[in-house]
């Protein structure tokens, strides 16, 4: 099989971008164990302490789409130096702080420049591969992904072992021995006719989503009336702007829309899947936080193992094979926690979870390839961004309903299930098996080839 200088090229970005996306994970994560030692240095309250982790997370999903928006306009190796340059300089700032407005400064600034990792991994595959090899390198960024997760805890707990959290601010930096290669391989050209920039169309989705991911988590009633007045204007820009900054044919895309509402629901069962098992080990079985951290770590780096086998059949089987079988492995796992919660040995949990940490990996390489056939080229990037910008932001969401839910005591539905408040969790890891069910289903039926034809691209109104 001959391959192309181009495809050679794009091979050599992902290897960077797998490297990446590591230190992009492992920032994501590393705060979160934290909060309550800034809490007391500071003498703040938890909600305020929160802002490293959830505004980290908003301007993260903000980030993605702007960049995707971007990358018609400016080259996307341009845009990859600017964005890893701020990562580190706001690691910097975060490192260097004595008061906890400029430690949160220093991370939303790294949000900012972070926000180029998802868009580019996005972008890339698309770019430089041709459809029938993108699961191979859109795996690698899982990949990455996979083992950033495996590391941060770990990372984070041994740094902490011995220095102060200001240190979490600091493997980012390493970021920039990185910039060398994306500037040598990336070669990728703008639009020359990328039209006018819509910044208020861009300033009205910030506002929306801001307002609604802080609404969910200081559950306000009118910060959600805000965002949903912020919505209607957007809704209003769009459909009335000469060039918006979101074509509005690119929600008339029925493939396209209808595989982004899958990626909000996926999402939100993979946060749960994230955010469960950790306080199931210590609220049920008692783990203290050093052992919770270890127990995390054999499912994670079996994840990174297999990533690219999952992209690779994607590429040989088809998307559908490889979703059917992420899906199957998902809602096995999802089964196994809602039996067993409190009643298995705690040393199953980390086996049950290698079952649902694979198929995250591989449901994300599928839907997001999936996804990447229904846009056509003009609309790749921004299309892309929204794909990235729900999913963080619908997985921040659904962490602050299983918080909620698990404050309250309800009986499970298996009589298997034990231990304290085991009956919540037995519940909602049943609701986790009943989604992707569900979401099966739908996708055979709306993008397996052998039921129907491939998603078709709808032809941008000019």
């Amino acid at each position: 099989m001959e391959i192309s200088s181009k495809e050679l090229a794009g091979r050599r970005i992902m290897h960077v971008m797998l490297i990446t996306a590591v230190f992009s994970a492992m920032s994501v994560l590393t705060f979160n164990i934290v909060l309550p030692e800034l809490r007391a240095e500071f003498r703040i309250n938890l909600a305020q302490a929160s802002w490293l982790s959830s505004g980290y997370l908003l301007v993260y999903a903000l980030g993605s789409v702007f960049y995707g928006k971007l990358a018609n306009r400016y080259r996307l190796k341009n845009l990859v130096t600017f964005g890893l340059i701020a990562f580190a300089v706001g690691s910097l700032i975060g490192f260097a702080s004595t008061s906890f407005w400029q430690a949160l400064a220093g991370r939303l600034l790294q949000a900012a420049g972070a926000a180029v990792v998802p868009a580019a991994a996005m972008l890339i595959p698309i770019r430089y591969f041709p459809p029938e090899r993108r699961g191979g390198a859109m795996s690698m960024t899982a990949a990455g992904l996979a083992l950033g997760t495996a590391l941060g805890p770990v990372a984070a707990a041994l740094l902490l072992a011995v220095l102060d959290w200001r240190w979490l601010f600091v493997p980012p930096v390493f970021v920039l021995a990185l910039v060398p290669f994306f500037r040598k391989y990336v070669n990728d050209e703008p639009d020359p006719n990328p039209g006018k920039l819509d910044w208020t169309g861009g300033a009205l989705l910030a506002a929306t989503v801001a307002l609604a991911l802080l609404g969910a988590t200081y559950l306000s009633e009118w910060l959600f009336a805000a965002a949903g007045l912020m919505l209607c204007l957007l809704v209003w820009r769009l459909s009335t702007a000469s060039e918006p900054f979101v074509q509005p044919v690119l929600f008339r895309n029925r493939s396209f829309s209808s595989g982004l509402a899958m990626a909000a629901l996926i999402s939100c069962v993979s946060s749960g899947m994230a955010l469960l098992p950790p306080v199931l080990l210590a609220d049920v079985y008692g783990l203290g936080s050093e052992w919770i951290g270890f127990a995390l770590v054999p499912a994670a780096t079996v994840s990174f193992a297999l990533s690219r086998t999952g992209g690779k059949l994607a590429d040989r089987r088809g998307n559908a094979s490889l979703y059917t079988l992420a899906s199957g492995l998902i809602m096995f796992c999802s089964a196994l926690l809602a039996a067993f919660s409190g009643a298995a040995p705690v040393w199953t949990i980390p086996l049950f979870l290698i079952f649902g940490n694979v198929g995250q990996t591989f449901i994300q390489v599928a839907i997001s390839n999936s996804l990447s056939k229904t846009l056509p080229k003009e609309q790749a990037g921004i299309g892309m961004g929204l794909f990235s910008m729900t999913i963080f932001i619908a997985g921040g969401m659904a962490a602050i309903v299983y918080g909620l839910l698990l404050e309250m005591d309800a009986p499970g539905w298996s009589p298997l299930a034990a231990g304290a408040n085991a009956g919540m969790y037995a519940n909602v890891f049943l609701g986790f098996l009943i989604v992707h069910a569900g979401l099966l289903a739908f996708y055979r039926m709306r993008f397996d080839p052998s039921r129907r034809s491939e998603p078709r691209l709808l032809a941008v109104r000019r």
